[in-house]
C-alpha cells in the first residue's frame, strides 16, 4: 500500500467534506470521499403540511437555499397535479438563472482560481504588459494598465502590512503553480472585481425573491410576487428594469471576464484535460419550464453513458418514468441503519453512526453520512459538465453556440486545438462551468423578455390554489379530493431542478384526508451527493472518488493537485449533510488547518 494522506477538512467549500487519497509513484491509486456531518431535514418534515416544506428545506444549505426551495415547491406541485401560471414560471426562472449566476462567479473565482493562480506572482507582474495581454482577450474596460497597476499597489500594500486575509494560506511557489506573472496579476483583479460583480446577480434574487439567503416570495401553486404596474409597492416596470440592468452587467462580466478567464488559465494547464475525467456516466435534467404545464425547457436534459458523445438518452419531462423507475440510494458504506438501496420514496433515514475514522488509516466499512446515488444501478456524475455534454450532443443550438465559443477561445489565446472529448476533465468541468454560465446569464435575458412580455398583454396571474377546486377534474372536485378518491388519499411527486452543482430532486409521499394533507415521507437526493457519494455495495466509487484516481501529487504534505480536482466538482456539503446529534453527543471532530 502506498502513502495514505487525510485532507479534513477540504476548504473553500461549504460544509465537511474530507478526502483520504492513497498515493504511490506520485499518483492518487484509491480515493475516498467522506461527508462528516449527518443531514436530518428527512426526519424534521415528517408529518408537516408539504407546502411548508420548501421554507425548511431552504436551511440544507446556507449557500444553494433558493434551489431547495424550487426543488420542493416543484415536488408537492407534481405531486398534486398543479399547473403554475406562465408569471409565475418566469419569475422563477429569473431568481434561479441569477442565483447561478452568483454561484459560478463564485466558485471560479473565490473558491477555486487560488488552485490554479499564484497570488505573490502578481508582485513581479508588469501592469502594462499584463494590460496588453488582456485586450488580445477581450474587451472588458477593468483591464486598462491603470486598473491593474492599482490592483498590484493593494496588493503589496497587504503584503506590506501583514495582512494577506483571503491569500494568506495558499500554496504559493507549488511547482503545480504555471501561470505567468501578468496572468496572475489579471487573475487577482478579475478576483477582486468578481465580488462586486456576483453582488449584483444576489440583487435579482434579492428583489425577486425578498430577500437572498433564503428567498420569500415562493409558495406552493407559483410566488407572491403581485404584479401591479401603477403600484409602487409590487412588480412594476421599475423593478423590473432594476433587474435588466443588473442582469446586463453580469452577463457583460461572464462575456467577456469569466469565460476569457477559464480559457486563458486552462491554456497554461493542458495537463489537466487528462487529470479527473473519474464516472464519464453524466445525467442532466430539462429546465426553466416555458409553459404552463411543463412541458417545453429551455435547457435540454439526458443521459451519457461510459462518456460516449454521440448519443443521450432524452429527458423530455420531469414526468419521465425512466427517472422516477431508475433512481436509487445505497446506504452500504454510510453510516444509516441497513444495507439497502431503495428509490427515494421507499427511503428511510435512520442514523447510525459507525465510528470515528482516523487520519491516515484504511478505510472502515462505513465511512461517511452521505448516501450513494445510483441511475439503473450506476453511478453517474451531474454538473454543469453534465448538462454542457448533453446539451452539445443533442445539437441544442445555446449550448452548441456556447462551446464552440469556450474552445475557440482557447484556440485564440493559445493556439491549441481541443476536442469536446477533452471536456471529460478537471479542467472540463470549470470550461463547462464558464460555459453554462453564459448560456445562462443569455436565458436570463430572454426569461426577462418573456415575462415583460406577457405581463403586457394584461396576463397578471401568479399563483394557483393547491387547496382549490383542479380546473381539469370532470366532477368539479378539489384537487385533494380528487387524490383522496382517485389514488387511496396517497399522492407520489417529485420536484427536480439542474441546480448549479447539477440535477437536484425532492421526493415527496403526501397523505390526504380530501381536506387537508401532510408528509408522510420526504427525501432530498442532491447534486453533492451524486458526486460525493461512496462506494455502493458493488463497490462502485463515487464521482469524486473515482476522479482522484490518477492525478498527480507533487508533494504529499502539500497536495494542491488532488484540491484542483475536488474543487472542480464545486463541493457543497451540507447539501449532502447537516444537523448535529439531538442529544448534544459528539459525532465527529475535524482539525482546521
Amino acid at each position: 500500500m502506498g502513502k495514505l494522506i487525510t485532507i479534513d477538512p477540504v476548504t473553500r467549500i461549504e460544509g465537511h467534506l474530507r478526502i483520504d487519497v492513497e498515493v504511490d509513484g506520485g499518483a492518487v491509486r484509491n480515493a475516498w470521499s467522506s461527508g462528516t456531518m449527518w443531514r436530518g431535514i428527512e426526519t424534521i418534515l415528517q408529518g408537516r403540511d408539504p407546502r411548508d416544506a420548501w421554507v425548511f428545506t431552504q436551511r440544507i444549505c446556507g449557500v444553494c437555499t433558493t434551489v431547495h426551495a424550487i426543488a420542493s415547491v416543484r415536488s408537492v406541485e407534481n405531486a398534486l397535479g398543479l399547473e403554475i401560471p406562465l408569471n409565475a414560471q418566469l419569475i422563477r426562472n429569473i431568481i434561479i438563472s441569477a442565483h447561478a449566476l452568483h454561484d459560478h462567479i463564485v466558485h471560479f473565482y473565490h473558491l477555486s482560481a487560488l488552485d490554479w493562480v499564484d497570488v505573490t506572482s502578481a508582485l513581479r507582474a508588469d501592469p502594462v504588459a499584463a494590460s496588453q495581454l488582456a485586450e488580445k482577450i477581450s474587451t472588458w474596460p477593468g483591464n486598462s494598465k491603470h486598473e491593474l497597476a492599482a490592483v498590484k499597489a493593494k496588493l503589496e500594500a497587504f503584503v506590506k502590512a501583514g495582512q494577506m486575509g483571503i491569500f494568506q494560506n495558499g500554496y504559493w511557489g507549488h511547482p503545480a503553480m504555471k501561470l505567468p506573472p501578468e496572468v496572475n496579476l489579471l487573475a487577482v483583479a478579475h478576483y477582486l472585481q468578481a465580488l462586486d460583480v456576483q453582488r449584483k446577480a444576489n440583487q435579482v434574487v434579492a428583489i425577486l425573491g425578498s430577500k437572498t439567503p433564503n428567498i420569500q416570495n415562493l409558495a406552493v401553486g407559483g410566488v407572491a410576487n403581485a404584479i401591479n404596474l401603477d403600484s409602487p409597492a409590487t412588480l412594476n416596470m421599475e423593478k423590473l428594469y432594476q433587474v435588466k440592468t443588473l442582469l446586463d452587467e453580469v452577463t457583460a462580466f461572464v462575456q467577456q471576464v469569466y469565460l476569457p478567464d477559464v480559457a486563458a488559465v486552462a491554456g497554461f494547464y493542458p495537463d489537466w484535460f487528462r487529470y479527473g475525467s473519474g464516472v464519464t456516466n453524466y445525467l442532466a435534467v430539462p429546465d426553466l419550464p416555458s409553459d404552463v404545464k411543463m412541458s417545453r425547457f429551455a435547457l435540454p436534459g439526458g443521459v451519457i453513458w461510459n462518456g460516449e458523445l454521440k448519443v443521450a438518452h432524452d429527458i423530455k419531462s420531469w414526468n419521465d418514468d425512466y427517472l422516477r423507475q431508475n433512481v436509487t440510494e445505497s446506504i452500504a458504506h454510510a453510516h444509516y441503519d441497513g444495507t439497502w438501496a431503495k428509490g427515494p420514496w421507499e427511503e428511510e433515514t435512520v442514523p447510525k453512526f459507525a465510528g470515528e475514522w482516523k487520519a491516515e488509516t484504511p478505510a472502515p466499512e462505513r465511512y461517511t453520512w452521505v448516501k450513494a446515488p445510483r441511475l439503473e444501478g450506476k453511478p453517474v456524475q451531474v454538473g454543469p459538465l453534465a448538462q454542457v455534454l448533453v446539451g452539445f450532443i443533442q445539437g441544442h443550438e445555446l449550448t452548441t453556440r456556447w462551446v464552440k465559443a469556450a474552445l475557440a477561445a482557447v484556440k485564440a489565446i493559445h493556439n491549441v486545438d481541443l476536442p469536446p472529448t477533452a471536456l471529460h476533465s478537471t479542467l472540463g468541468r470549470h470550461a463547462a462551468r464558464a460555459v453554462r454560465c453564459a448560456m445562462l446569464a443569455e436565458q436570463a435575458q430572454e426569461q426577462w423578455k418573456a415575462l415583460v412580455a406577457n405581463i403586457g398583454k394584461g396576463d397578471v396571474a401568479i399563483f394557483t390554489d393547491p387547496m382549490g377546486k383542479d380546473p381539469h377534474d370532470p366532477k368539479g372536485r378539489t384537487f385533494l379530493q380528487r387524490i383522496k378518491e382517485d389514488q387511496g388519499g396517497i399522492a407520489k411527486g417529485v420536484g427536480f431542478h439542474e441546480a448549479p452543482r447539477g440535477t437536484l430532486s425532492h421526493w415527496s409521499v403526501i397523505e390526504t384526508d380530501g381536506k387537508s394533507m401532510k408528509l408522510k415521507n420526504y427525501q432530498a437526493v442532491v447534486p453533492s451527493t451524486w458526486n460525493a457519494g461512496p462506494r455502493d455495495a458493488k463497490d462502485q466509487k463515487g464521482p469524486y472518488e473515482a476522479s482522484l484516481v490518477g492525478n498527480p501529487i507533487a508533494d504529499p504534505k502539500l497536495p494542491l493537485e488532488a484540491l484542483r480536482t475536488i474543487h472542480s466538482f464545486d463541493p457543497c456539503l451540507a447539501c449532502a449533510i447537516h444537523t448535529v446529534d439531538a442529544e448534544g453527543e459528539e459525532i465527529a471532530r475535524v482539525k482546521v488547518l
